[in-house]
């Protein structure tokens, strides 16, 4: 059953004549009859009295009519209500993220600047890894990528040029953090030794996090000796692994403050360990979304 054929039914219900609610519907009076027929088919009853002059609704066709009417407006009502959604989802600017960055940073700062009903996370982004989100952000997949940034990713490059323009929001401190032993020293603690090396949880090589870290180390003193156990792209599968005991693993602060389960985290060394990166959104510079640019000019007059 069609949803236009209730709409032909309640036509020929006001009209009580073939010819003219053929003619309200836009459709010749073959087809108007045929389909009231199909109509009255899928019911399995007669709803309109052809035998009186002008035709009439059998009892039957008057308790439809009433149907007809509730359905027909609860469907008009959805359509509006859905065309209102993706008018404002038109509107909204998608925005690629990292995991963390959108569970531990997102929100509030979106709230803050006063920008959360305007900005919409693309959730596809959470499975993206490092040089993927430039890729997105050229490919129209976003309007926006919200990063982190350093100047040891091998892709950095990709900045220098006048494709993209970026805004520095905040910086993130990676600290390494191990679970503690019964005295309550960490039970892994940098920098180990090349007999004993420290076992690690390390990211996805890849990802943002792995060339800022080992960039740190190459920079820091003494040598860090690291056995790494396995690699993972979201820093909140890091903490889970390093707080179960396995490796210790450089976690955002942001993510590391609250650590109550399976006992509380703590420095797996001191601050010379600690890496620094930057909280960066990138826009393509030659966008013609406009709504993009004004969202954009007012980020920068706030960082200003």
């Amino acid at each position: 059953m069609e949803v236009r054929w209730l709409e032909d039914f309640m036509a020929l219900a006001r009209t009580r004549h073939f010819s003219r609610a053929a003619e309200i519907q836009h459709v010749s009076q073959p087809t108007f009859s045929r389909r009231i027929k199909l109509l009255e088919e899928a019911m399995g009853t007669t709803l309109i009295n052809r035998q009186t002059l002008p035709l009439s609704l059998t009892p039957a066709g008057e308790a439809f009519h009433d149907m007809c009417v509730r359905v027909t407006r609860d469907v008009r009502d959805t359509r509006d209500q859905i065309s209102a959604l993706e008018a404002e989802a038109a509107t909204r600017i998608s925005v690629g993220a990292t995991q963390a960055l959108f569970s531990h940073f997102f929100t509030n700062w979106a709230e803050r600047t006063g920008l959360r009903d305007r900005l919409e996370i693309n959730l596809k982004s959470t499975n993206w890894i490092g040089e993927d989100f430039l890729n997105a952000l050229d490919n129209g997949e976003c309007d926006l990528i919200l990063c982190y940034w350093h100047d040891h990713l091998p892709w950095k490059h990709r900045l220098d040029g006048d494709r993209y323009e970026y805004l520095t929001l905040d910086t993130e401190r990676l600290v390494p953090f191990s679970i503690n032993k019964e005295n309550g020293e960490p039970r892994f603690q940098l920098p180990g030794t090349e007999e004993q090396p420290v076992p690690v949880i390390a990211y996805h090589h890849r990802g943002f996090m792995s060339s800022a870290i080992m960039g740190k180390l190459n920079q820091t003193s003494p040598q860090a000796y690291l056995l790494p156990l396995n690699e993972n792209s979201q820093s909140s599968s890091i903490k889970a692994l390093v707080k179960q005991g396995f490796g210790m693993g450089w976690l955002p602060l942001r993510l590391s403050e609250k650590s109550e389960q399976f006992g509380k985290l703590q420095r797996a060394g001191d601050e010379r360990w600690d890496v620094t990166v930057e909280i960066r959104l990138i826009r393509l510079r030659d966008t013609r979304a406009d709504d993009t640019l004004t969202l954009w000019n007012e980020l920068v007059k706030q960082n200003a």
